[in-house]
C-alpha cells in the first residue's frame, strides 16, 4: 500500500526570519546561518527550524533582506 504524503503551507512559504548564530572573536563578529522561522497561520506563534544547534554565542533572528553578501554588492 502506498503512503500518502502531505505537504504543509510552511514548506512552500518563505520564512518570516532567518536564524543566525553569532560568535564574537575579539572585536570581530562571525555570522553563520543556522535555520529559519515561520509565523503560524493564527498569528499567535512561530516555528523555529534549526539546521544545527550552536553551543555558544547567540542566535539572532533577522528578516530575509537583512544580510548583504559580497555578491549583492558587485
Amino acid at each position: 500500500m502506498a503512503r500518502k504524503t502531505t505537504t504543509t503551507a510552511q514548506a512552500h512559504a518563505a520564512p518570516a526570519f532567518l536564524a543566525w548564530h553569532v560568535s564574537q572573536k575579539g572585536e570581530k563578529s562571525y555570522w553563520n546561518k543556522v535555520g529559519a522561522v515561520w509565523a503560524h497561520k493564527d498569528g499567535k506563534g512561530f516555528t523555529l527550524q534549526l539546521e544545527t544547534c550552536p553551543i555558544n554565542g547567540r542566535i539572532v533572528l533577522r528578516t530575509l533582506g537583512f544580510f548583504v553578501t559580497a555578491d549583492s554588492l558587485a
